[in-house]
């Protein structure tokens, strides 16, 4: 393939002059009478119908079959009588096609070596056959320019970086067959996801992504503005409270896929739009939604690779098959630190455990969070396992139940596969009383400047005082469960990640 244009970026002296000649060449086939972009091109059959049809043909074999293919040019080969091109279509089938003097005439085999180029969408009609090579091709009789392209290719043996991937995806999806394997699989993870859900009688519903005050989670939301309505709005950062809505409605098993909108860091596990999946279950706690937790995830990765082990792709493994291993949140910080901490420990000891390990403390933590900083500190790159981490502080679980065994905290668990979390679960709080005096102490630290703490939402603590059944509930993201079946960033599992615009 030739040079790219920007991505990855050619020499500045070299640029110009690609770019110029293409356009010459698309004004002088303007000016020729033809048009380098048509409404329509002739195509009877896709490349991948034809290779299917045709597999297994001894060599040199004239098959008398004619159709009309289309692809893009990703190899040339221009010699005196006789031209040779690779097209390959969307989903990254390829197929040769053969421009012979005698089958398609002089001037239109000198337009075929002047006119295109790398990259370019074109339509060949002819007799499917296989060379004398045994590769099986299309020999042209006649063929018609689908679509100019005005860019080059990249240069095919020089990998593109993350970024220049992320920024181009059209280019990736184009030139890497990774890319375009990973726009198929989130589809079939996502097809995977719903089939579970049917198959336990859950119902998908849709809840807003813009609300009058943002709640469901911890996070720093995106703040925007309704004409109409003259207010201040929020985009969703959890659906949270409207599902929980559903389930004091009687809609005692629901899902939702949804996007979410966090206003926060981005790194190779965080995005500031994401996908994600919140489920809840009546008559369900903490245990049961770990099961079902545990099931999507294993269904996911039985449907797309047909076992429980998945191959990354640097080639490591990971088995997300059996029984997942389960520990106590304080039993891991009292491994890590080498004392017993507890969920009574005091913020005095907790920061200096902290300050042994080398870690900064914000002094807006409040004493939960600085537990969970300390277990994230000393756990990091070890969980990589399937692990459900269980009860966590009550002071940062706001919407959680607290534990019916041990005070201090609350029936939540967190997932941890490969050193991320991917899911998070509770025994939900269905107290309407406490749960507005949670609220109240959130909005307390909002007060105080916290930026991701919630707001006092009336019309949910409205709806639960009509009597919410005991639940449970998951949160999952999609493009975590992604990055846990193929090992991948964040930015590689979602098609177009947001990223800085170019200077």
């Amino acid at each position: 393939m030739s040079d790219e244009t920007k991505v990855p970026q050619t020499s500045e002296d070299d640029l110009p002059e690609q770019l110029r000649i293409r356009r010459e060449k698309r004004a002088a086939i303007i000016s020729r009478g033809f048009d380098p972009y048509p409404v329509s091109v002739p195509r009877s059959k896709s490349l991948k119908a034809v290779r299917a049809e045709n597999d297994g043909l001894e060599i040199d074999i004239a098959t008398g079959k004619i159709e009309s293919v289309t692809g893009r040019v990703i190899f040339k080969r221009d010699t005196g009588k006789l031209c040779f091109a690779n097209l390959r279509e969307g989903e990254g089938t390829e197929l040769q096609a053969m421009f012979s003097l005698d089958k398609v005439g002089v001037e239109s085999l000198e337009r075929w070596k002047s006119e295109i180029d790398l990259g370019d969408l074109v339509s060949v009609t002819g007799e499917i056959i296989t060379s004398k090579r045994g590769e099986l091709s299309i020999l042209a009789n006649t063929w018609q320019l689908a679509a100019k392209s005005l860019r080059p290719l990249p240069v095919e043996h020089k990998p593109m970086s993350e970024e220049t991937r992320v920024r181009a995806r059209y280019v990736d999806l184009i030139v890497r067959p990774e890319a375009r394997s990973m726009a198929r699989l989130r589809p079939a993870v996502m097809r995977s996801l719903r089939d579970s859900f049917a198959a336990r009688d859950f119902i998908e519903v849709e809840t807003p992504m813009l609300q009058v005050m943002h709640g469901g989670a911890t996070a720093r939301p995106f703040i925007t503005e309704s004409n109409a309505y003259d207010m201040e709005l929020f985009l969703r950062i959890a659906p949270e409270l409207f599902l929980k809505r559903c389930v004091v409605g009687g809609i005692e098993r629901v899902f939702e896929i949804n996007r979410n909108f966090r206003n926060e860091g981005a790194d190779s596990s965080h995005s500031p739009e994401f996908a994600m999946i919140e489920s809840y279950e009546a008559y369900g706690d903490w245990n049961s939604i770990a099961a079902l937790t545990k099931s999507l995830v294993q269904e996911a990765a039985m449907a797309v690779f047909g076992t429980h082990v998945v191959t990354h792709h640097d080639g490591r493994t990971l088995d997300l098959g059996g029984e997942w291993r389960e520990a106590s949140l304080y039993e891991l910080i009292s491994e890590g630190v080498g004392e017993e901490v507890t969920p009574q420990t005091s913020y005095e000891e907790l920061k200096l455990h902290a300050t042994k390990l080398g870690m900064k403390v914000d002094p807006k933590w409040i004493t939960g969070k600085l537990a969970e900083e300390i277990f994230e500190h000393v756990t990091e790159g070890q969980l990589n396992a399937p692990i459900f981490v269980k009860g966590y502080p009550v002071d940062t679980s706001p919407l959680v139940r607290a534990h019916r065994e041990t005070p201090g905290i609350v029936e939540k668990w967190d997932l941890y596969v490969e050193g991320f979390e991917l899911a998070t679960g509770y025994s939900e709080l269905i107290d309407p009383v406490v749960q507005r005096e949670r609220l109240v102490e959130q909005a307390q630290l909002g007060a105080k400047g916290d930026l991701e703490a919630m707001q006092i939402d009336e019309d949910f603590l409205r709806a639960m005082e009509f009597a919410m059944p005991p639940t449970g509930g998951m949160g999952m993201g999609v493009d975590r469960l992604l990055m846990a079946l193929t090992g991948l960033g964040i930015r590689e599992t979602i098609l177009f990640p947001l990223v800085k615009p170019e200077e």
